[in-house]
């Protein structure tokens, strides 16, 4: 367990998850018959998938809002284009 001063590894639910193969070895090796240890590690699941569901949203998020600046920064650079003669000759002093 961590000393209570120091900050918490944020992938420890995950490496406790998923073993180091990747994959749930003990359920893949020896399916537990505790409805209580299954009842956890669902819950614990449901914890990963809210997790990663918020992140997908942020990360949503960004993405629209840089859309939406280089939409604005094409409709500004289009309309300042349009609005300055492309001529030197047009243009007063």
């Amino acid at each position: 367990m961590a000393e209570p001063g120091a900050p918490q590894d944020p992938f420890e639910m995950f490496r406790r998850l998923w073993g180091p193969l990747g994959v749930p070895v003990p359920g893949m090796a020896m399916p537990t018959l505790d409805p209580q240890e299954i009842e956890k590690r669902i819950q614990e699941l449901k914890s990963v998938e809210l997790w990663l569901t918020m992140n997908l949203n942020m990360l949503r998020m960004a993405i629209q809002g840089l859309e939406m600046q280089k939409a604005g920064l094409t409709a500004m650079q289009q309309a300042m284009s349009a609005a300055m003669p492309q001529d030197p000759k047009d243009r007063k002093p």
